[in-house]
Order: C-alpha cells, then structure tokens, then sequence
C-alpha cells in the first residue's frame, strides 16, 4: 500500500531527478530520498556526467543513519556496474537500508530486474511502480545500452 509519506518522498526523489535531465551523460538522472523514522537523513541525484550515482551520494550524506532507512529511488539501482565498482543495490544492502521503494524499472542490461532481485536476495524488501506514472517522463529519452 503506498502512503501519502511514500507519495510525498517519492515526489522530492522525481524533483531532484528532473533537476539533472539531459546533464547526466548516457545514464539516466536518478533521484534518491533515504528516510529514517519520518525525517530526511539523505538525498542524491545523478551527478552531472553521470557519476556517482544518486544511492551513493544519498548513502554518503546519511552515514550511519541509512541504517535502518527507507530509501525512496526513481529508477530501479543497477545490479551491476560497468565499471566493476559496487552497485547501487549492493550499496543500498552493505548500508543496512530496511526498505526500498522505486517508481520504474531499468531497462539497462545494468539493472534490468539484476537491481531488485539483490536487494530481495539480501532479505531487503522492494517495492516497484511507486508514482511510475509520474516518474516515467524522466526516462522517455533513455536509451540503455545494450549487451
């Protein structure tokens, strides 16, 4: 079930993504609200260029406090990264987050499902589609690369 607080963080996660559209290279811009016990312990975008990705910014600003936090993303985290670095998902499980929530699915072979399901595999529940209607516009001109 999607509260008026999911709407509401999910909403500032789209807001800090459409700051960044069209200044992030070939990856997408992303937003990314943590939030622990009802307040904002973390927030990141998709740096211009398209590095570091919004999670890691987010994690970084909460420390310790992405602990236990829901973290609010409107693009499925990549499973994998081309560079080899962590992924945003595996970030996301290494800082202990209890939930996330995310507004539309990768089609990037980076993510693509990968994202979701190591989050799920690291016992961290997910939930998709939140606000996708709202969020889908920020992706209308992605292409992800292909295999």
């Amino acid at each position: 079930m999607t509260t008026q607080a999911d709407r509401q963080h999910m909403r500032r996660a789209i807001a800090l993504a459409q700051a960044h559209v069209g200044l992030t290279g070939a990856n997408p811009s992303v937003g990314c609200v943590l939030v622990k016990d009802g307040v904002v312990v973390g927030e990141g975008v998709t740096a211009q260029g398209g590095r570091p990705h919004a999670e890691e910014q987010a994690i970084d600003k909460a420390g310790e406090n992405a602990r236990g936090a829901v973290a609010y993303v409107t693009l499925e985290p990549c499973g994998a990264r081309s560079s080899g670095a962590a992924s945003c998902s595996q970030r996301l499980a290494s800082a202990g987050v209890a939930e996330v929530v995310i507004a539309c699915e990768d089609a990037s072979p980076y993510a693509s499902g990968q994202g979701a399901e190591r989050l799920r595999a690291a016992g961290i529940p997910v939930r998709l589609g939140v606000l996708a209607d709202e969020a889908a516009g920020l992706y209308e001109n992605y292409a992800p690369p292909q295999n």
